[in-house]
């Protein structure tokens, strides 16, 4: 893969389309800002103080509750993840006298914590609200549950900070399956793309694809803002798949299942005949199968592609036909010697 990557960072914000890249990320997350803006109405929020916190960097998708600390245990205390005030931390602070909830607060706030989401829409006590704008700390208040909230949180950093890259290459989803096209350019990879997208396949991104990690194991494919749907074809020049062919022959984004890399034929060259020992690459962490496909004059790369993307479903579902084949012919090898070692010995 080292030679399609054209870009990588892991962990790293994206920028907003509008705005200053450098007023909204920073190199180890994002801003309290962008989440209040980019997410506001999702989130349900409403900002109760500590505006001059906003410029406070989150470098965390994770989240905490901080009823330990709140119970003055800091040891561990994760201090740069978003704190989360639910139901159980409000009681506890309403039954603390007010000087030892300043303390308590006066502790949680010194070290540093981005930010403050109260859910359920409870106003906290006064305390906090005082503490926080001491220690220039935003505190949110949403009208989420306490469940919602932290579900909807991390869905949303969990997508902000996932690893990602960029690979030269075109993804489309063929059966059901994310087929990425590797090769060097000219190779064929666009053409092959539009063939399938005629044969009623659907493009996802041509030329540049993100690829993002979205779990262990799975590797999401999208095309880029400015690029979207449209394709260069030589000798034609830019199309836009979705005006030619209509919104059912692209998707916005699609699971990175196999990598299929075209290369010019070469007589010198050793390729799979029997498909028995599956090959691998790793994108992100993440392996998946890769298939070499030499292109010649004549030769039908899409079905040859629908062909692959069938014969990997088969895999998913245990099917291995290769490995199948393999067997039936070793076990009919062996059946034949031990037939002709009995009939030598038989001279009845």
């Amino acid at each position: 893969m080292d030679d399609s990557t054209v870009f990588k960072e892991d962990s790293q914000a994206l920028s907003p389309e509008s705005g200053s890249e450098e007023a909204w990320n920073s190199p180890k997350g994002i801003t309290v800002d962008r989440l209040y803006t980019e997410r506001r109405a999702y989130f349900e929020l409403s900002l109760l103080k500590g505006g001059g916190g906003l410029k406070k960097v989150i470098t965390t998708n994770q989240i905490n509750r901080p009823g330990l600390p709140l119970a003055g245990f800091f040891e561990r205390f994760p201090h740069n993840r978003i704190q989360i005030f639910g139901q159980q931390e409000l009681a506890f602070l309403d039954n603390m006298n007010p000087s030892q909830r300043r303390q308590r607060l006066y502790d949680l706030f010194s070290r540093d914590v981005p930010c403050i989401f109260v859910s359920k829409g409870r106003m906290p006590p006064a305390e906090v609200l005082e503490v926080a704008d001491g220690h220039s700390t935003a505190v949110f208040s949403s009208r989420l549950p306490t469940g919602e909230l932290s579900y909807r949180l991390s869905a949303y950093l969990d997508n902000i900070f996932a690893p990602w890259t960029i690979v030269h290459g075109t993804l489309v989803d063929v059966g059901g399956v994310g087929l990425m096209y590797t090769g060097k350019s000219g190779i064929g990879k666009s053409e092959c793309a539009l063939d399938l997208v005629e044969r009623g396949q659907r493009l996802v991104a041509d030329d540049m694809v993100k690829i993002v990690r979205r779990g262990p194991g799975v590797i999401v494919g999208s095309g880029s803002k400015l690029l979207k749907h449209h394709m260069e074809v030589r000798g034609i020049g830019i199309i836009d798949i979705e005006k030619l062919f209509g919104i059912r022959a692209i998707r916005l984004q699609k699971r990175v299942e196999v990598e299929v890399r075209l290369e010019r034929w070469s007589d010198e060259a050793h390729y799979e005949r029997l498909g028995i020992e599956d090959k691998y690459t790793t994108i992100l962490g993440v392996q998946i199968p890769v298939v070499t496909i030499p292109v010649s004059p004549g030769k039908n790369i899409t079905v040859i592609s629908e062909v692959i993307a069938m014969n990997h479903m088969l895999k998913v579902y245990g099917e291995e036909s290769a490995k199948k084949f393999a067997e039936r012919q070793t076990e009919e090898i062996q059946r034949q010697e031990r037939t002709a070692e009995y009939l030598e010995a038989d001279f009845e």
